[in-house]
């Protein structure tokens, strides 16, 4: 077992950061669009994993974030550790293992619009993490600790996950949780929902996707009253991501919805990582945005046009944008 030291962005002093907390893997995507997985002539190799896009997001947008998770130590994973490096995100809470290898996982776009995926994860190494592995003094360094479901579904990951969140509220951290449903790696859908929403009542900020919510509320609606049967007392910030029409929010004193960007989508992998990146970076700048509806909205506004950038290129790292894109998008749109 081998810890990786680093920490390119140097000590982050001040409380000022984002820790995201998961899986890293590489994504396998056709290099020809609107096609299955079985019908693809063949595939790019992308970095990827919600948690690590997240991270890497925030980083190119400016912020201070660190990545912690387990990668093997194989080609793949020395892979994804020099790009967390490249782009500028703390590596400290990442270990690697000798005996278990990185995760892949094979994305598409079909012509018919729907997702489809292949992963290959036997146990890959992110599965394998242990509470003892953690770098829990880099977990109290957050300002906002961020994390997904996939690290729920098998131990000892699960027990790791669940330290380092009691660990980051403990230390001040707000929690931010995207689930990022991805079915085919769940025994059961039964048990995708049970699990999801077994840590719901621990977060501060929580974003969905339009599928994610109608797979929890087992509603084909993204009507207000639907999504507030996600909402619990313990939330700051609730969010719905719908694509291309943009997203929605409530508060417990107000909600509403911000348009997203029109732009020509190639791949959407990653835009909803892009969208929390920016909110969560945001959020650290300006924590009022909060109880602001008008902050909150121009904030959103930001969020949306990082989605809307990410799906004009394949992938879902290489596709997350820099600053100067997304102010030059919402220059370009007014």
């Amino acid at each position: 077992m081998v810890t990786v030291n680093g920490d390119s962005t140097g000590t982050v002093a001040s409380s000022g950061m984002v820790v995201s907390f998961g899986e890293m893997l590489i994504d396998f995507v056709p290099t020809e669009a609107g096609v299955s997985l079985a019908e693809a002539p063949g595939f790019l190799k992308a970095p990827g994993g919600a948690p690590a896009n997240v991270a890497i997001a925030v980083a190119r947008l400016g912020g201070h974030c660190a990545f912690v998770g387990k990668l093997g130590d194989d080609e793949f994973g020395r892979m994804l550790v020099a790009i967390l490096r490249e782009n500028g995100v703390d590596y400290s809470g990442v270990t690697l293992d000798s005996g278990a290898r990185t995760a892949l996982a094979f994305v598409t776009l079909r012509a018919d619009g729907e997702r489809e995926f292949m992963f290959y994860r036997n146990p890959s190494a992110d599965m394998l993490l242990t509470e003892a592995e953690l770098n829990l003094d880099l977990i109290r360094k957050a300002a906002v600790f961020h994390y997904g479901s996939i690290s729920l579904i098998t131990e000892p990951c699960r027990s790791a996950h669940l330290k380092a969140m009691e660990v980051a509220k403990q230390a001040g951290a707000l929690l931010s949780y995207d689930p990022n449903l991805r079915l085919p790696l769940w025994p059961s859908a039964k048990e995708a929902r049970e699990k999801i929403l077994s840590i719901w009542d621990q977060a501060d900020i929580i974003k969905v996707s339009d599928v994610e919510l109608e797979f929890l509320t087992g509603e084909d609606s993204v009507e207000d009253e639907v999504a507030m049967k996600l909402w619990r007392p313990n939330l700051t910030l609730l969010l719905v991501t719908l694509g291309e029409k943009g997203c929605k929010y409530y508060t417990k004193d107000f909600h509403g919805s911000v348009e997203s960007f029109s732009v020509k989508q190639v791949d959407t992998t990653g835009a909803g990582d892009a969208f929390v990146g920016a909110l969560l970076g945001k959020i650290i700048e300006d924590p009022s945005a909060l109880q602001d509806e008008e902050k909150l909205k121009e904030l959103l506004r930001f969020a949306n046009a990082c989605g809307a950038i990410t799906t004009t290129k394949k992938g879902a790292i290489p596709a997350l944008p820099n600053l100067a894109e997304v102010l030059q998008l919402i220059e370009w749109a007014k």
